[in-house]
């Protein structure tokens, strides 16, 4: 953040740094490393489970027992301690480090794991001026129903890259071809800690800019978006700045763009 920025762009990097840590977690850690943070009644859970050793400021997954956290976080779920939702994501101690193990991602949470991510502003230029493509999220979303959202955002699943994931997401959620997905720019990094109804959120969200041509249409393939629209960048910041229709973490990343492009 720029000194001196608007306290209305502000807000959002306070609702989404909420989380103190450790409060009353504890590390959550496979071998050496921590990759997390878990609740008292979890890691009284996680006890139960072979290869886990469970002490008073830390649980701790056995390097051996790595390969069974994936099927930890199903038990769990069907415990009710998360939602499953049957896509693994690597876990890592940094978000650039090595992959350690695999986790569903409704249980990332729960286990306070570095969740990573790609968010793609859709950017197209006319003579008017930059505009952006704006998601509206379906209205049976589990998360965040009916907010808007970037044109393409994603979690990374296992054994993918981010430029793969966003080539993957484009597809998938706008209908944009491979090949002008590949053509998205990283720009950046946005990181933060939130405490969400679904546990601790610790996301690495890699930025990319994509830009489209005029006559470019996304539509809804996944049905994840209800709608699509072109706006300019002016009433983005307009609609950041004084209201919070936008989903959270979308917001600093469009942040991220508007100090980019020298508005915020």
């Amino acid at each position: 953040m720029r000194p001196g920025m608007d306290p209305r762009l502000t807000r959002h990097f306070d609702a989404c740094n909420n989380a103190i840590l450790p409060g009353e977690r504890i590390a959550f850690a496979i071998g050496t490393a921590q990759v997390g943070w878990v609740q008292p009644a979890v890691a009284r859970a996680l006890a139960d489970f072979p290869g886990m050793t469970v002490g008073a400021r830390r649980a701790t997954l056995a390097t051996a027992a790595a390969g069974t956290l994936h099927a930890i976080g199903r038990a769990l779920a069907e415990q009710g301690f998360c939602r499953w939702r049957n896509e693994a994501f690597d876990v890592r101690a940094r978000g650039d480090g090595p992959v350690l193990a695999t986790l569903d991602r409704g249980a990332l949470p729960v286990f306070g794991v570095l969740a990573a991510g790609v968010h793609v502003n859709g950017l197209v230029q006319r003579p008017d001026g930059l505009h952006l493509w704006i998601a509206r999220r379906a209205a049976d979303k589990a998360l965040d129903p009916g907010k808007l959202d970037h044109l393409v955002a994603g979690g990374i699943p296992a054994g993918l890259t981010p430029h793969q994931t966003v080539v993957k997401e484009a597809a998938e959620e706008a209908g944009v071809p491979a090949a002008l997905a590949a053509t998205a720019v990283e720009t950046g990094l946005v990181s933060y800690s939130m405490e969400r109804p679904e546990g601790l959120r610790r996301d690495w969200l890699i930025c990319y800019d994509l830009l489209l041509p005029a006559d470019f249409v996304p539509y809804a393939t996944d049905g994840e978006v209800e709608s699509f629209e072109l706006w300019p960048v002016a009433k983005v910041l307009e609609r950041v700045l004084d209201t919070d229709d936008f989903k959270f973490n979308v917001n600093l990343v469009l942040i991220d763009l508007f100090q980019r492009l020298g508005i915020a």
